[in-house]
């Protein structure tokens, strides 16, 4: 933006504001002070707009130009693995052993920020404290279920991608329930965060969430899974594959190439 320009902006940005203070505070920004909360999809005021429109040309948001890797999956709570919700991650990759990811409901301008995802690689998790290890789920029966995806682009890219994600490990919150099948969830983020989990054998999502999905971003699970068979070659033992076992209503089975560091007999 040259000077001049970034002049008329400021300038511009300077009468939004006079106005604001001239015209909404002594009336309709005063009223809404007063007014219950809503629910977040409530209709912008002209004043919030102005607000954006003069940010939109006067400010940059450097964190979050980065966040250029999206990822859709699915997370049961790990101490109530019956709520289950798709998941929209946004990711920054920061370095090869790390990545950080904002949580959204969906893919549409209209998402609902809901939860956040840090993601370390296999030698990360190894130096945790044991302690610590229990809050993060690991990622090979995402990957090699064909679960998790990364849309629109070719499967080549995408298959080097989830490579690169064998054997790591996340950290999830889900701050708030926006909702989720058989869920109306909660009009404005309530109550304890919970911890995100992973499916780590087939059968796990209640029926229909998967396919739901699938149909929606026009892609096959199943398709993905037969193209990444050859991933388990890489595929170690991982901690948490196991943490779920048993507490889902409808039959499971093993996912080839997912295994629980406990059933090996040793730690990994």
């Amino acid at each position: 933006m040259s000077e001049r320009s970034k002049n008329f902006c400021v300038i511009f940005y300077a009468i939004v504001l006079a106005a604001l203070a001239g015209t909404f505070v002594s009336a309709t920004f005063a009223e809404e002070l007063t007014q219950p909360v809503t629910a977040p999809s409530g209709a912008k005021t002209p004043k919030t707009r102005l607000l954006e429109a003069g940010a939109k040309l006067l400010q940059s948001s450097p964190p979050l130009e980065r966040f250029d890797i999206y990822l859709v999956g699915f997370h049961p709570m790990k101490d109530s693995p019956e709520d289950q919700m798709e998941a929209h991650h946004y990711c920054r990759q920061v370095n090869e052993d790390f990545a950080q990811c904002a949580l959204f409901d969906s893919n549409t301008k209209d998402a609902n920020l809901n939860g956040i995802e840090y993601i370390i690689s296999e030698k990360l998790f190894a130096a945790l404290p044991e302690e610590e290890k229990k809050y993060w789920h690991p990622h090979n029966g995402e990957i090699l279920s064909g679960q998790l995806v990364a849309p629109d682009i070719p499967d080549a890219a995408e298959k080097a991608l989830m490579k690169g994600k064998m054997n790591s490990y996340g950290k999830t919150w889900h701050v708030w329930n926006t909702g989720y099948e058989g869920n109306p969830g909660d009009k404005l983020p309530l109550g304890e965060p919970m911890l995100g989990w992973s499916f780590n054998r087939l059968g796990e999502a209640v029926p229909g969430l998967v396919e739901k999905r699938d149909k929606n971003m026009g892609i096959s699970s199943e398709e993905k899974r037969r193209q990444r068979a050859d991933l388990k070659q890489y595929a170690r033992p991982q901690s948490g594959v196991d943490d779920l076992k048993g507490r889902f209503e409808q039959p499971t089975r093993d996912i080839s190439g997912v295994i629980d560091q406990r059933n090996t007999g040793k730690d990994e």
